[in-house]
């Protein structure tokens, strides 16, 4: 079984393009990051709410700002960078939609990756137990888990419908984290990873209200 801890670094190296300009939003310890750099040269920065965690990614040599993501990025103008990333962060933040939204505006692409909750061994656990099942992915109990808001690929897919978010790609991954899921992924994807961008529909949207109120 494919380590679950390097995912995001393999499939975001095939996605980011060298030398580009990349925000972490949640970057822990700095492990994305600091592989993106030395694979890919890319100019990277993070920001992160633990002291911990901001210490060790300048113990990396990395950049980043200790405090709210959502603070930091409006001190940017429109795409000043190429790729904001939110590995694991989404399910833990409080207004997601907004940070999505300041995110497309500061970059070009977002790219995210969030395990799903409508996985079919989730759904069993529940059905038969009557609580989460507990495994490498979810392995605290719930009274020792962070504050978080689980997502499923069905609920994410129709955000970026109903917000007008345009899917670049979309790869969806079996409860092995390896291989991927074509069909059914709400059920059989096991952890799913995007990358986004402002959508045509937003902005017809946008259009279609300026007309309206003209």
């Amino acid at each position: 079984m494919k380590d679950k801890r390097t995912v995001d670094m393999q499939v975001m190296r095939d996605w980011v393009k060298p030398g580009s300009r990349v925000l972490d939003l949640g970057c822990g310890r700095g492990v994305l990051l600091d592989y993106l750099k030395s694979k890919l040269g890319v100019e990277a920065v993070g920001v992160d709410l633990d002291s911990d965690k901001v210490r060790a990614c300048v113990k990396r040599g990395l950049s980043v700002y200790m405090g709210d993501m959502m603070d930091f990025m409006r001190a940017f103008p429109d795409k000043h960078f190429d790729y904001v990333v939110c590995s694991r962060t989404l399910q833990e933040l409080k207004q997601p939609a907004t940070v999505i939204r300041e995110a497309l505006r500061v970059s070009d692409q977002m790219l995210v990756g969030f395990v799903n909750f409508a996985y079919w061994r989730n759904r069993v656990s529940m059905l038969l137990k009557g609580h989460r099942i507990r495994n490498e992915v979810y392995p605290t109990r719930w009274w020792d888990n962070r504050p978080s808001n689980p997502l499923s690929v069905g609920q994410f897919d129709r955000f970026c419908d109903e917000r007008g978010v345009r899917v670049e790609r979309r790869l969806c991954l079996a409860g092995n984290w390896r291989t991927p899921v074509r069909v059914l992924p709400n059920l059989f994807c096991g952890y799913a990873l995007y990358a986004l961008s402002e959508g045509r529909l937003k902005a017809a949207k946008s259009e279609a209200s300026g007309q309206a109120s003209a």
